[in-house]
């Protein structure tokens, strides 16, 4: 018979090993290629994150103090011995946090009487913990004001000459815009519910605030119990309401204005919120007490730091808080710190990928302060 050749066994299962090496080793460059893919999708998603968040909150912090009288606007208050204010403390978004603009959480501790166009928040906002088990330090909560530069109100006077169909109620309950100097409405200018707005005149060039309750035509209400706790509160405060703004009559508020001017007023407050969704932390940014809208997720930290012009040298710089002996309105940048983490853990590791960036913005519409 004649002799048929063929593959011996150890030919057979040194061809089936090697093919088994390439397939395992082309496995491994697949897998590892996949897993790079995804770390370099999260590490974009993440920049994208970033840096959403960090433009709105540059495009804000440029603003601030736009519209806001140098010193701040003022704030119902009545004053002890100290010149502390010891009224019912304003209150200050975000609700969740249940803050106010003074008291415990303010580092002026009760003596704010102005409302500043800028308020720190040092540790103010929750402590971030990931499910790897990274922790990080309590985040900060900012707080800016500008005024509406869009639609401005002070067209023209509430009341007075050329306006005669305007009036302020004497309890400081409601205004009412004449039609023929200012259109409210769809068809000028939209003042909606919560909505806050500076109320200024010759006797009170720093304004009061007063949040709006309702809107009914060309008449704005400011009922009591209001989300700041600005409104109804006339009869208990010594300043920072209506009556600064009133003429007198043997030194006692009467009732009537002088032509009297009412601009709106945004306040804005960025923080992180961890409870909502805990493995995707949002950076919210909240309009008034309106509802927050979020901005950037899966943020982890959030951190402020402020450098002030006090007419020291040199001047403090980096600072967390306000120094005692120091205020707001001596704040000309800040520094933010933005952190954040993926969506999900690095692929192949039990470990999430992290990064931050980091700016300083310079408050051009704050006071200018000559160092020289």
């Amino acid at each position: 018979m004649k002799k048929t050749s063929g593959f011996t066994l150890v030919e057979l299962m040194l061809a089936i090993a090697i093919t088994l090496i390439a397939v395992s080793a082309a496995f491994l460059i697949f897998r590892d290629s996949t897993r790079a893919n995804s770390n370099v999708k999260q590490s974009a998603d993440m920049s994208d994150n970033l840096r959403a968040g960090l433009n709105l909150i540059d495009q804000d912090l440029i603003q601030t103090g736009t519209g806001i009288p140098i010193g701040g606007i003022s704030i119902p208050n009545t004053v002890n011995a100290s010149g502390c204010n010891i009224s019912k403390p304003v209150n200050r978004p975000p609700t969740v946090l249940n803050l106010t603009f003074q008291g415990p959480n303010s580092a002026s501790a009760n003596c704010n009487v102005i409302l500043p166009a800028i308020e720190p928040g040092d540790g103010l906002g929750p402590t971030v913990a990931s499910l790897d088990g990274t922790t990080g330090p309590a985040t900060d909560v900012i707080t800016i004001l500008y005024a509406d530069n869009t639609l401005s109100l002070v067209q023209k006077p509430i009341n007075g000459a050329g306006c005669p169909n305007g009036s302020i109620a004497a309890d400081g309950s409601s205004i009412t815009f004449d039609i023929n100097c200012v259109t409210l409405g769809a068809a000028g200018i939209p003042v909606n519910t919560g909505d806050l707005l500076m109320i200024y005149n010759s006797n009170n060039s720093n304004g009061i605030l007063q949040t709006v309750t309702s809107v009914a035509g060309q008449t704005l209400n400011f009922a009591p119990g209001d989300a700041f706790n600005l409104n109804g509160r006339i009869a208990t405060e010594a300043a920072g309401t209506i009556l600064q703004l009133q003429n007198l009559t043997g030194g006692v508020p009467d009732g009537t204005y002088p032509p009297t001017s009412a601009t709106r007023i945004w306040m804005i407050t960025y923080f992180l919120d961890a409870a909502t969704d805990p493995i995707h932390p949002r950076l919210m940014r909240e309009v008034n007490f309106n509802t927050p809208q979020p901005v950037a997720e899966s943020l982890e930290n959030l951190q402020f730091t402020y450098n002030l012009a006090d007419g020291t040298s040199p001047a403090p710089v980096n600072q967390a808080a306000v120094p005692a002996a120091d205020n707001e309105n001596q704040i000309r940048s800040v520094n933010v710190y933005i952190g954040t983490r993926s969506a999900t853990r690095r692929a192949g590791s039990n470990q999430y990928i992290r990064s931050n960036l980091t700016t300083q913005v310079a408050l051009r519409s704050m006071a200018y302060f000559n160092t020289y």
